[in-house]
């Protein structure tokens, strides 16, 4: 029996490597309210740690239109069961912090010198490295200018070269790190930008580019030094933050790409991905993981490139859940939200 949890708070946890950190209002509140998503990809009589047993299957059931085949279980009842492996959305301090307080031994849980190492490899710095790679031999169908500023001024000459750029926190949570400069910092952007290089040490830039389609490869890391192929994303966000994912079969969403994009370099991308990330994530994480990309369109030619490492998401994705539950019918697309209205909810609305 599995242990599933759903911790939002993920990515704010690495930004602050802090074991007591307290997360927003609002994403407390996202967790308690889809605490139940993890049915969605649970094994059968694996256990899902909520709040609220209650409130948990009743959503479940709402959203699946049947019993859940899994155990909803509290904190209080942690130490009563036993479990082959603990899988929440993210590893970090935080979480191994609150499973030690429920009364989960070390053995279950990463130790110090691996959340190090998953941290790290969260870091957005990550993106230039995995860049190099992924483009080499690919430039001419590809893009991606990726700087790693500690200074100010050094911020400030490269946007006065590239005229529009995107500033990102090495570590940040739905677009909550990332500013947008069109050729100067403003007094206000500059207090932002110290205040980022004092917390995190440093600021990622990115050359600006005209975006048509954001996406992500999902894959599974099995620790051991393979990494496996899981599907395609296609998602939608709002001043940088997710608002929602494409459900279709990856036929379809391969099809989509190839307009932009040839199959055969998204394949190589793919390939190349698997063997890097494979010896990456050896002997230091198990789990599913995601790369954003994104098409874009070249400004000094009428053909598309890809810019294949935006991100790279160390932990279950939205994208992963959405494989979850795409239709195996191509004519049935629909489109996979979280919406708000004085709580989260978990919505699919047809196409």
């Amino acid at each position: 029996m599995k242990l599933h949890i759903f911790n939002p708070e993920h990515d704010i946890a690495l930004a602050y490597n802090d074991p007591n950190i307290t997360a927003p209002h609002l994403v407390r509140q996202l967790r308690r309210d889809l605490a139940y998503m993890p049915v969605l990809w649970a094994d059968d009589g694996d256990a899902v740690l909520v709040d609220d047993v209650e409130s948990a299957q009743k959503n479940a059931i709402k959203f699946l239109h049947k019993k859940p085949m899994v155990i909803f279980i509290t904190k209080e009842e942690l130490n009563v069961l036993k479990f082959t492996e603990i899988q929440p959305w993210g590893w970090d301090k935080a979480i191994c912090h609150q499973l030690t307080s429920y009364g989960f031994g070390d053995y279950s849980m990463p130790d110090d010198l691996t959340l190090k190492r998953i941290r790290d490899l969260s870091n957005r710095v990550e993106t230039i490295l995995l860049m190099a790679n992924l483009r080499d031999g690919l430039e001419d169908i590809t893009c991606g200018n990726i700087n790693y500023c500690t200074t100010v001024e050094e911020i400030m000459a490269i946007s006065l070269m590239e005229g529009s750029v995107v500033l990102k926190a090495p570590w940040s949570s739905s677009g909550r790190g990332i500013r947008f400069v069109n050729d100067s910092l403003d007094v206000p952007l500059r207090g932002w930008c110290n205040n980022l290089l004092n917390l995190q040490g440093g600021i990622i830039v990115e050359t600006y580019y005209n975006k048509v389609k954001d996406f992500a490869m999902e894959f599974y890391s099995n620790g051991l030094g393979e990494v496996s192929y899981r599907g395609l994303s296609f998602f939608d966000t709002t001043k940088g933050a997710y608002s929602g994912n494409l459900l279709a079969t990856d036929e379809l969403k391969e099809q989509m790409l190839a307009e932009y994009i040839p199959k055969e370099v998204t394949d190589e991308i793919k390939f190349r991905i698997c063997n890097m990330m494979g010896d990456e994530l050896k002997n230091v994480y198990k789990g599913p993981f995601g790369v954003d990309m994104m098409v874009v369109a070249d400004r000094e030619s009428s053909k598309f490139l890809l810019d294949p490492c935006v991100e790279i998401n160390l932990r279950r994705t939205m994208g992963h859940v959405a494989l979850a539950i795409s239709p195996d019918d191509n004519e049935k697309q629909a489109l996979m939200r979280i919406n708000y209205n004085k709580n989260y909810k978990l919505k699919i609305n047809k196409l």
